[in-house]
């Protein structure tokens, strides 16, 4: 019988010491890999000079640093968290960016964005919800999207927990339960059911990591 998850179980809200910290925190934990790793991932977002962005969860804001440097300014980006620490570090870093904007926001809660951007990224967020807040999340990007847009995805890939090597057994052990819940689900089943389709998948740390393109269906 597979175990019953709720709200409580979440971890994805990161806040105190470790938000003050996350970016060193996560250099850290990936042995001085995720610079060059998150760098890749955003190159393989294909962005374009105009594009329009909603980051769900954007955390300190390192990520849109680097999608940044691909935007003209005719492009925008547009940042959710609700994370103190996050916030603060976030617009302090794009006090002088007109064209990028952060929000606090709770990114499961239906948001008021339709149809207005061309891309939509979450980064190791979706793993720390819920199902039911998941497919808020989905229904989210789907209305934010033109169509056509892309909702990219990077989080854990699926995979068997229990045959896995004893480094993702630890991993895993440190994570927040309801990760475990979401690499025992079909994604791409999912987001095809929510109106989603030609995929694009870019595996990362020996295939436990997935960078996941669903394209807004037309």
């Amino acid at each position: 019988m597979s175990p019953t998850y709720d709200r409580s179980d979440s971890k994805v809200e990161v806040t105190g010491l470790e938000a003050r910290h996350y970016d060193f925190l996560m250099n850290t934990i990936t042995a001085g890999t995720y610079p060059f790793f998150i760098r890749r991932v955003v190159r393989k977002m294909r962005i374009q000079p105009d594009d329009e962005i909603l980051v769900l969860g954007s955390g300190t804001g390192r990520n849109i640093c680097l999608m940044n440097k691909y935007l003209s300014e005719g492009g925008r980006v547009l940042g959710l968290d609700i994370g103190p620490e996050m916030l603060e570090q976030s617009q302090r870093r794009f006090t002088h960016h007109p064209h990028i904007t952060i929000e606090n926001r709770r990114v499961e809660e239906p948001l008021p964005y339709q149809c207005e951007f061309d891309k939509v990224f979450i980064s190791f967020v979706l793993h720390g919800f819920i199902q039911e807040d998941r497919l808020q999340i989905i229904a989210n990007a789907k209305h934010a999207l033109r169509p056509g847009g892309e909702f990219i995805i990077l989080d854990y890939n699926e995979f068997d927990l229990k045959h896995s090597p004893w480094l993702g057994r630890i991993v895993f052990k440190m994570e927040c339960p309801l990760a475990t819940d979401f690499i025992g689900r079909d994604l791409q089943a999912i987001l095809r059911e929510q109106g989603f389709d030609e995929f694009r998948t870019h595996p990362h740390y020996l295939g436990y990591v997935r960078l996941l393109t669903a394209r807004k269906a037309v």
